[in-house]
């Protein structure tokens, strides 16, 4: 009885022959692996195409934050940076003059880097000088339905006497109302007044010892 016969030319270790794929000469497998080399650039390619702005399109201006900032502060100038977006990838609602955007007040904490959009600020402009906003959590949150952005209400809290309510800050103007789950500890839901400076440190320390409510003008 015969073993298997080889092919001319083709290599073998021990008995057993190795895959003409492999068998080939070196510069064959030096082609195959600049095909596969060239496949994987061009497909590394048409990612940065599909991400890059048409010719012709350029940049447009975004607003980001500069550094990380906190929920309800009115933002400073120099917390603020300008970068260029392709314009398929500038978030809606994105700003381009910082101006725009300085003394405003964030509904939310931003990170830095991240675009400052219309809703992500408070009011049409910043808050006037002297004026700061605070957080203010009504106990009942169908009250909160009545309000809107611009809204003039007088901030109140129960006195020392069964009865007698304290007015803390009188007409002072809603900037936002945050919605939140009935169900979530905490209670109803959050609004943000703006109020001067001297005022608003007295209803923050009383929102934190007791209930506040507001009433409507």
């Amino acid at each position: 009885m015969t073993g298997p016969t080889r092919g001319p030319g083709a290599p073998s270790v021990g008995s057993v022959e190795l895959p003409a794929r492999l068998a080939g000469p070196p510069g064959w497998r030096r082609a195959l692996l600049l095909r596969r080399a060239l496949a994987a650039a061009l497909v590394g390619l048409a990612l940065v195409l599909a991400v890059a702005p048409a010719p012709g399109g350029g940049t447009v201006a975004v607003v980001v934050a500069g550094s990380d900032l906190a929920s309800g502060a009115a933002v400073p100038a120099e917390a603020l940076a300008v970068r260029a977006f392709p314009p398929g990838l500038a978030p809606a609602g994105a700003i381009a003059d910082p101006a725009a955007v300085a003394g405003r007040v964030l509904v939310g904490a931003a990170r830095a880097g991240e675009p400052l959009t219309d809703a992500r600020l408070t009011g049409a402009g910043p808050l006037p000088g002297g004026a700061a906003a605070v957080p203010v959590r009504l106990a009942d949150p169908d009250v909160a339905a009545l309000l809107r952005p611009g809204s003039r209400v007088d901030v109140v809290t129960l006195g020392a006497l069964a009865g007698e309510p304290v007015v803390l800050a009188a007409d002072v103007e809603v900037l936002t109302v945050l919605q939140v789950d009935r169900g979530a500890a905490g209670g109803g839901a959050l609004v943000l007044v703006a109020m001067p400076r001297d005022t608003a440190a007295r209803v923050a320390a009383a929102a934190l010892a007791d209930q506040v409510a507001v009433t409507l003008r």
